[in-house]
């Protein structure tokens, strides 16, 4: 295994892998740490063309460049390797002649969030956890129960009440014992902390968990080596696009694909960081805000909005999705709930991907920034899709609306 080392995003201090399970001592639950590699020994023996050759189509391929030393505590399920596609037909709409969507909706379970509950079980696995558990608005919860399945391992999962039935059918459907909190995400966030300190179950908590993070960095690395694969000749193989846009709810996704960059850089793989674009619903913009304001404190906000997965009121993650930004030249930009409808409508009739509020929500960003001017026609340009639109099937009909009812006659079918 190639870590050297964790680090506190808030102080600086490190520490061994095997001493610290979750996050710095010296802040309790705030202290989030940063996965370190010995990038010297990784160049000493791995390169980016081997991988490039691999026909291992998951996050797996990129093994020299994951926490887990047991291959057996792979969990069998297939994750990562989700589709990039050129967008021409929306970038023509936007003035932008490099426009990429990458599919996460097509992951096992639907969702991004597959990607850090692969590398958590697997985690789990190696340290003979019984029982894992998380708290999730729907998608992460999804995301364990699934992998778990996998791996045959036990998944606890605390959700809000108000979670979309679809996504509480996954988690049951998947065989975990789910408890759904009278209250917000937030509330099963510290009442699933709670119960996994009293009970010794392994917390998956994203903002906790320090190796949720080294899973969804996967998409960048693949959004590199797939940009790569579409242009011939260019250095190392990957490429790094200018832009990437990425919905924002507790901030883990966006430092993710931040940490997946800077581990591509320091490899040499990559010749620059890309400008990451965080996208916040405005009823739930505690980042938004905080980068708005010069400041990394981010300060809680009532979250309301149509795209659960996102309706974060605090950010586990906030401080270091705004340092992401903000540290790459991007920008946090906020749509409302219609733009995202108006989002997934586009997204399913122009390109064919079909996306949940939250999934078409990098989209809507763009579509904004687009309008303002933020970005270049000429920029690469990635939106990252994170889940798929049969998460939330209500939204899907407003956003699509509803069908024609007619008698079964011929003369009832209307002239088109």
């Amino acid at each position: 295994m190639n870590i050297a080392y964790l680090k506190c995003s808030l102080c600086g201090a490190e520490y061994a892998a095997d001493k610290v399970k979750y996050v710095c001592p010296d802040h309790r639950d705030s202290g989030l740490l940063d996965v370190i590699y010995d990038y010297d020994r990784i160049t000493s023996h791995v390169s980016s063309a081997p991988i490039s050759e691999s026909r291992d189509f998951s996050i797996w391929r990129y093994w020299e460049l994951l926490p887990i030393q047991n291959h057996d505590a792979i969990p069998p399920l297939r994750v990562g390797w989700t589709p990039l596609y050129r967008a021409p037909r929306l970038g023509k709409q936007l003035a932008l002649k490099n426009l990429y969507l990458k599919d996460d909706g097509v992951n096992p379970t639907g969702s991004f969030k597959d990607r850090a509950s692969a590398v958590v079980v697997a985690k789990a696995k190696e340290l003979g956890v019984e029982i894992i558990t998380t708290a999730s608005s729907g998608n992460a919860g999804a995301a364990l129960a699934g992998l778990s399945a996998s791996a045959q391992l036990p998944a606890v999962v605390f959700v809000p009440h108000t979670a979309p039935e679809a996504k509480v059918a996954q988690l049951l459907i998947y065989g975990a014992h789910v408890f759904l909190v009278k209250g917000t995400y937030d509330e099963a966030f510290e009442l699933c902390l709670a119960s996994s300190k009293e009970f010794g179950w392994y917390s998956r908590n994203t903002g906790y968990n320090p190796y949720t993070t080294e899973g969804k960095k996967t998409a960048s690395l693949e959004i590199c080596e797939q940009l790569g694969m579409m242009k011939p000749g260019a250095h190392g193989g990957w490429v790094a696009p200018d832009r990437i846009f990425v919905s924002v709810g507790d901030g883990n996704i966006i430092t993710g694909i931040w940490k997946g960059l800077r581990d591509l850089l320091a490899l040499g793989w990559i010749e620059k960081l890309p400008k990451l674009m965080g996208v916040q619903a405005e009823g739930a913009a505690a980042c938004y805000n905080a980068w708005k304001a010069g400041i990394e404190i981010v300060t809680p906000v009532e979250a309301h909005t149509i795209a659960d997965s996102i309706c974060v009121g605090l950010p586990r993650d906030g401080t270091r999705a705004v340092r992401a930004v903000r540290e790459t030249g991007g920008a946090f930009v906020t749509v409302n709930d219609d733009e995202m409808l108006e989002a997934m409508r586009k997204l399913a009739r122009e390109e064919a991907i079909f996306a949940e509020p939250a999934g078409a929500t990098g989209y809507a960003g763009l579509v904004r920034a687009a309008n303002q001017g933020i970005v270049d026609g000429d920029e690469e340009i990635v939106v990252v899709i994170t889940g798929n639109g049969l998460k939330d099937v209500p939204s899907a009909v407003r956003a699509a609306g509803k069908a024609t009812l007619i008698e079964p006659k011929l003369e009832a079918v209307p002239r088109i």
